[in-house]
């Protein structure tokens, strides 16, 4: 065994609820505190002087200075595995083009689809891989990755095969899902039912058979696929045996209520969410992912978090992170942001990022430092946990640990 510490604070986020609004005064703080920790779990988290003497066998790694930790966070909702960039469809909207003005003029999602087919697997390896080393440097050591820049049986078994291949490279945990239903592809010939029953016959048998992903997800929009179609095809692709996700209410509201519908793990961005469709998830088990990124990037108003959590939903926090619409990837300055102008406490923003985001991908061994749970965490040198977001990104990480031992790139 080996104890870790002594850490100023340790903000362990044990006995905080699901769901719902949390206050700040509900966050156990043990003050110089230790982590004891038996292969890659918790054993226990206490006082460290109080931990010594009761191991006094143990192995004892010493933290330099004043260091707070928190659990790992968790992204839930990334698709950093993609080719080219899209700086200028960034400069366009600036200039007050519309969408589709952009897509119009060679930009939008089928510039990333392009760009991602014409890269080489050892490209797109490389460029995720780094992406991956900056998110676990932010803190972040569970990360969800979609594909979805693919859109045709080869390059959407590309992706996740490279998804894959990226999980042996990483102590990070890659959560692979299935976003062939991103939009139609322009070089398929059939309309939006037909290329979804596609992806059914088609892209879904394979990826099973190789084991490429348990999750898939769709987006849901006047510009993608439409409500009931959606529906046909998520009640599909549960009878095919795979967990479901759904890009819903982004511009338009009305589809996170057949996320609720259908049974999906959650319903993700929500920035167009009406109160009655509030109401609706506050009363299941989908989480509301709110993705502040996408806010940043498209100048479009946040997802209404503060009446998600009074109405009791379970409000998680992603970063979106994706080459058009949310390319900044700092899912700590995101969740900051958000918390200042939805007004969210300290507790609501770390629940979000952490045990309530592990909700979302279906994952109940992290995101709390309790015993028997994964031993990730994520140290700051400052003595006030309030730092964290207060300095909204600025205040790097100090050291991250994965399964107890400490990370390096």
């Amino acid at each position: 065994m080996k104890l870790i510490g002594p850490f100023k604070q340790i903000i362990t986020l044990a006995n905080l609820s699901l769901r719902g609004k949390l206050s700040d005064q509900q966050l156990e703080i043990i003050v110089d505190g230790g982590i004891l920790i038996e292969g890659e779990t918790i054993q226990k988290v206490g006082n460290f002087e109080e931990l010594r003497s009761e191991y006094p066998n143990v192995t004892i790694e010493e933290v330099e200075g004043e260091q707070i930790v928190l659990p790992a966070f968790i992204d839930s909702h990334t698709h950093i595995c993609f080719g080219g960039n899209r700086a200028n469809d960034f400069a366009m909207r600036n200039e007050g083009k519309t969408y589709l003005e952009i897509a119009e003029s060679g930009g939008g999602i089928w510039s990333s689809v392009q760009h991602t087919r014409n890269a080489s697997e050892e490209e797109l390896l490389k460029t995720l891989s780094e992406r991956i080393n900056f998110l676990i440097s932010l803190g972040i050591t569970t990360i969800e990755v979609k594909s979805g820049y693919g859109l045709d049986v080869e390059n959407e078994l590309k992706m996740l095969r490279i998804i894959k291949k990226a999980q042996t490279l990483t102590k990070a945990t890659l959560i692979p899902t299935c976003l062939s239903a991103h939009l139609k592809p322009k070089d398929f010939e059939g309309d939006n039912k037909s290329y979804l029953d596609f992806i059914i016959a088609e892209i879904l048998p394979k990826v099973k058979e190789e084991g490429l992903a348990k999750r898939v997800d769709i987006f849901i929009e006047k510009s993608a696929f439409q409500p009931e179609e959606s529906k046909d095809f998520l009640l599909k692709t549960k009878e095919l045996g795979f967990e479901i996700t759904v890009h819903a209410d982004q511009f338009t509201p009305g589809s996170s209520r057949i996320a609720v519908e259908v049974g999906a793990q959650s319903a993700d961005h929500l920035e167009a969410t009406i109160d009655d469709d509030i109401m609706f998830l506050a009363h299941s088990n989908t989480v509301a992912t709110a993705l502040p990124g996408a806010s940043l990037g498209l100048g479009e108003k946040f997802t209404p978090a503060r009446k998600l959590l009074d109405a009791g939903a379970i409000l998680a926090i992603a970063s979106d992170w994706n080459p058009g619409s949310a390319p900044m990837g700092n899912l700590i300055t995101q969740a900051s942001i958000l918390a200042t102008y939805e007004k969210l406490t300290t507790a609501e923003v770390l629940a979000g990022i952490t045990f309530r985001s592990a909700y979302a991908l279906g994952l109940e061994d992290r995101g709390r430092l309790e015993k028997g749970l994964k031993a990730d965490f994520v140290t700051f040198k400052t003595d006030n946990f309030q730092n964290v977001l207060y300095n909204q990104g600025s205040l790097t990480a100090e050291n991250i640990y994965i399964n107890g031992k400490k990370w390096k790139v």
